[in-house]
Formats: structure tokens, sequence, C-alpha cells
């Protein structure tokens, strides 16, 4: 779906978080950064992949990685997922879809027989420097800090 490939410079996104915290790109150099775009806020997969990265935030962060979540969710319905599950790390509210479609993970899906568009769960790994290090498209959201740490 996306078209950013390992090599790419990440896109300059910016948005706001579950509390109104302004994030962007360049608040994040120096640091590894993992964007992880889920479809919706509380549904069955979305929870057991924020839940796997939860579980092993600290093994993100002894090796120099910060986590953004990002959905089309509004700031309540992310705070409300993220007090639900005690997220550690920061969900972006994209209603705009601005980093959405910056990311190229917003397209056609299909659903029981159903085509409609939405989020391709996707995840980007970026290094210190904001060049994309890993894309991941097959997400097993029980194991996808797995994915990430390998």
């Amino acid at each position: 779906m996306t078209n950013l490939k390992k090599g790419d410079k990440a896109p300059d996104f910016s948005g706001f978080d579950q509390d109104n915290k302004f994030h962007q790109l360049e608040d994040y150099k120096g640091k590894k950064l993992v964007v992880f775009f889920y479809p919706k806020a509380n549904t069955p997969g979305c929870t057991a992949e924020a839940c796997d990265l939860r579980d092993n935030y600290e093994r993100f962060q002894a090796n120099n990685y910060a986590l953004l979540g990002v959905s089309a969710d509004s700031e309540k319905a992310q705070l409300k997922f993220k007090e639900k599950f005690n997220f550690p790390f920061p969900l972006l509210a994209d209603e705009d879809k601005s980093v959405i479609q910056a990311f190229g993970v917003w397209g056609p899906k299909k659903f029981m027989g159903k085509e409609y568009d939405g989020i391709h769960r996707t995840t980007f790994v970026i290094d210190e420097n904001g060049i994309i290090v890993n894309v991941i498209t097959d997400v097993k959201t029980k194991a996808h800090a797995a994915q990430i740490l390998k």
C-alpha cells in the first residue's frame, strides 16, 4: 500500500496526541522511532497490537526507541484507549488523516466481502536521523514487538 520503503526519508509529520500535545518528526531526532498505524482504537486487533508493544515497552526504551501510535480516532477516543490499557506511549489523533496520508497507509480494504477505504495496519521504524529502516506491513498483532526488536 505505502510507497515508502527502507532507506527513504520519513515524512516530516506533525499532529496532536490524546492529551492535545504536539508531536513532530523533529522531536525524535537522536532516537529511534516506531510509528505504528492502526485502524481503530479499542478494537480487538488494535488492542492486541498496542498491548504487546506496551508489555515490551522497557525493551524498546533500553534500545533507545520511542513509540507513537496513530489512527484517525478523536483525541477523546485515543485518551480512553490509552487510559483503559495504560499505554506508556502517545497516540496521535489524526482525524484529518494528514499523517496517515503522508505515510501512504490509507486506501481500499476488504472485510467480510465489503470494500471500503481505511487505514492499513503498518509500522515504520525510523532511525535517529529520520531515515526509515524497516516497514512492516504484515503485522502480527500479538507478537509485534518481536517483529520490530529482532
